[in-house]
């Protein structure tokens, strides 16, 4: 059968998508009408910059909560067909286009790529977030405080940062290390900050009111105890939450290498903010440290934080295609971005487009989110 020719393939590309594209109008269309009433996102619309960003970002998003409608095959099956072919080769068994053409093992490209979105943006987001959850736990007492405290604290985070990143992900993700107790001991320690987090927060703020903070302090401990025992142990009943042990030994390497420049962020903000008046005033009322650092310093330092936070997913997301491409991804046969580049890099001569759709969709995604941070960083200086 004669294959696609090049705008019978970006039809059908463009067709596959639909689902983003349907999702897209109504987030951004629904978001654009209310605008005025959404604060700091409202106003992303506000600029072209972070509208691109955004649409960017909502594209892949949307892509890797719809892999199994946009797809045309399994990610993971072998067509002798399509192997090393180029865009628009027809699969004979079936009769569907490979849109992006094979790789090596004859899987399609286009489906691995359109499935490699959910990993990335499972991993990257959530990495981001505990290491979040880390860096502000020890970056407000650390900066608040000062003192002693800042001072080790400081030192431990240096020492890390101290580290060649790649180096330290050879150290922590290589098949060594992964047959060991660390990365779950490491796992383990990391998903105690959000439980114990949001047990402060609430404490601090509601502890004059015991029947509501009984309540929150509930919540947090059930839902908190049940994230822990799935994702640390793999001991969810209910086989909801979850993580493949590699996706485990590189989520805790991630979150060890990202929470200190969190720490950083989070401690030199803290410093500044604690010396402004709202803060005496909260002192000379007599509130708690803990409840000046999370209900007065914190929300004050949320826009920073916010840009540095589109960034750092950037960046992870960097981090994550790098290690698939150095072979310490996920297994060989998932279609990691980083991994498919890896893998189809020595047959660029037999096909030249084998690697480019992967290696697009990676500079696409942190593309978005750079421009994402922008917009957030010109809104958030208008307040």
């Amino acid at each position: 059968m004669e294959p696609l020719g090049f705008f019978e393939i970006w039809a059908g590309v463009i067709g596959r998508f639909w689902p983003v594209w349907l999702g897209l109008a109504i987030i951004m269309g629904g978001s654009a009408i209310f605008k005025r009433r959404l604060g700091l996102y409202g106003r992303l619309y506000d600029s072209n910059v972070g509208m691109i960003g955004l649409g960017l970002v909502l594209f892949w998003v949307l892509t890797a909560i719809f892999p199994d409608v946009i797809a045309t095959f399994d990610p993971i099956e072998q067509f002798a067909a399509i192997k090393r072919k180029p865009p628009g080769t027809i699969e004979t068994s079936t009769g569907v286009a490979a849109y992006f053409g094979g790789d090596n093992l004859g899987r399609d490209l286009f489906s691995r790529m359109v499935h490699g979105a959910q990993f990335v943006l499972t991993v990257a987001p959530a990495a981001t977030l505990v290491a979040y959850m880390v860096g502000i736990s020890l970056g407000l007492p650390a900066g608040y405080f000062g003192q002693r405290m800042d001072a080790v604290l400081t030192f431990i985070a240096n020492l890390v940062l101290a580290f060649p990143v790649i180096l330290l992900f050879y150290l922590l993700v290589t098949p060594g290390v992964r047959e060991t107790a660390i990365p779950n001991v490491m796992s383990g320690v990391f998903f105690a900050f959000p439980i114990i987090f949001f047990g402060v927060l609430f404490y601090s703020r509601y502890y004059a009111r015991p029947r509501l903070l009984a309540i929150q302090m509930a919540v947090t401990v059930i839902l908190g105890a049940w994230l822990y025992a799935g994702l640390v142990f793999d001991a969810d009943p209910l086989r909801i939450v979850s993580l493949e042990p590699n996706e485990l030994n590189i989520f805790a390497a991630v979150v060890f290498a990202s929470s200190p420049g969190v720490f950083r962020i989070v401690r030199g903000l803290a410093m500044d903010i604690k010396t402004r008046d709202y803060v005496a005033a909260a002192q000379t009322r007599g509130e708690s440290a803990w409840y000046i650092m999370l209900w007065e310093i914190l929300p004050n330092a949320r826009g920073p934080l916010i840009v540095d936070a589109c960034l750092r997913i950037g960046y992870t997301t960097i981090l994550l295609g790098t290690l698939g491409f150095f072979g310490l991804g996920l297994a060989p046969e998932s279609p990691d971005w980083g991994s498919m580049i890896n893998q189809t890099r020595g047959f660029i001569r037999i096909a030249p487009t084998i690697v480019l759709p992967q290696t697009i969709a990676l500079a696409m995604l942190v593309l978005g989110l750079n421009l994402l941070a922008d917009g957030l960083r010109e809104q958030s200086l208008k307040d």
